[in-house]
């Protein structure tokens, strides 16, 4: 019987000058594209959070220490008696200051105001509920419960309003919402380091929990009782609504009583923090702190 024969294999061997020179071209386009790539400046590690701006580095370093706050950034050529006493603060509690230029901190503040200054942290900490009730003993707590806010000047403003006015925590859920960050500090301008904030999974648990310890909930709606008339005494929380959408279906019906904001002028509706900002101190003059 005949062999059947097989196809003629041979192996392709490339002609050895045409193989170098396609080397040197691809050589020739990785120098070309390593030297179009921008430098990229070094950059803190990831869990670091930032804290930037004069009266917000101030407070954190008063309540901070080398254990949470990793570094002290500041302005090169940098000229103030501020920046001096923050240097001096911070060398005095054995945090490692920097000095770098402008750009730098430009980059890590992401455009922010940061006057110079910007300490890298570790991440801020939440509290538990416990730790809010254990923040309010010796008088009826003052809760403020944020429903789902995103954006993160409403929280740093409210924290600042809640601290002005004494009030006992901050509770927060962890999902599709702002969570305390370099901007909410900045903005809180110091709140943030003296306001516990408590980042819970369920807020509508969270609400029953507090109904359990005799904490009255109340909210925001349009047809609510008129706000002035609010008797804010005893133990309370205050719910604000997320910014377009207002306080959520879920939520709304844990309610033991809704409150009203009037308003006479064409535009029927505040910003979030600004309304918290009124209900605030309605309740602080009822409650005759």
């Amino acid at each position: 019987m005949a062999k059947s024969q097989q196809p003629n294999k041979r192996k392709f061997h490339r002609d050895p000058k045409q193989k170098a020179e396609r080397d040197e071209r691809l050589a020739r386009a990785r120098r070309d594209d390593r030297r179009s790539k921008p430098e990229v400046e070094p950059q803190e590690p990831a869990d670091n959070e930032f804290t930037f701006g004069r009266h917000a580095v101030e407070e954190a370093l008063k309540v901070g220490s080398a254990t949470n706050i990793n570094k002290l950034f500041v302005q090169t050529d940098m000229k103030s008696d501020q920046v001096h006493a923050i240097v001096k603060t911070a060398q005095s509690k054995k945090i490692l200051v920097s000095q770098v230029p402008k750009s730098k901190l430009d980059l890590m503040s992401d455009g922010g105001n940061h006057q110079g200054v910007l300490l890298a942290m570790s991440p801020y900490d939440y509290a538990t509920i416990d730790d809010l009730f254990k923040h309010a003993e010796g008088h009826d707590p003052f809760f403020i419960i944020l429903d789902n806010l995103e954006d993160p000047h409403n929280l740093g403003s409210i924290m600042r309003t809640a601290d002005a006015i004494g009030v006992d925590g901050i509770i927060i859920p962890k999902h599709r919402a702002v969570g305390l960050t370099s901007t909410v500090a900045k903005v809180s301008t110091g709140a943030i380091e003296h306001v516990p904030v408590a980042r819970v999974t369920n807020l509508a648990n969270t609400i029953k929990t507090l109904k359990e310890k005799n904490v009255w909930i109340f909210g925001t709606a349009m047809d609510g009782q008129d706000f002035r008339k609010w008797d804010a005494h005893g133990a309370i929380a205050l719910v604000i609504g997320n910014e377009g959408k207002g306080i959520s279906p879920g939520v709304a019906k844990l309610m033991d009583q809704t409150l009203t904001i009037p308003m006479v002028g064409h535009v029927q509706s505040l910003n979030a923090s600004v309304a918290a900002g009124i209900l605030m101190y309605q309740a602080f003059t009822n409650r005759g702190l």
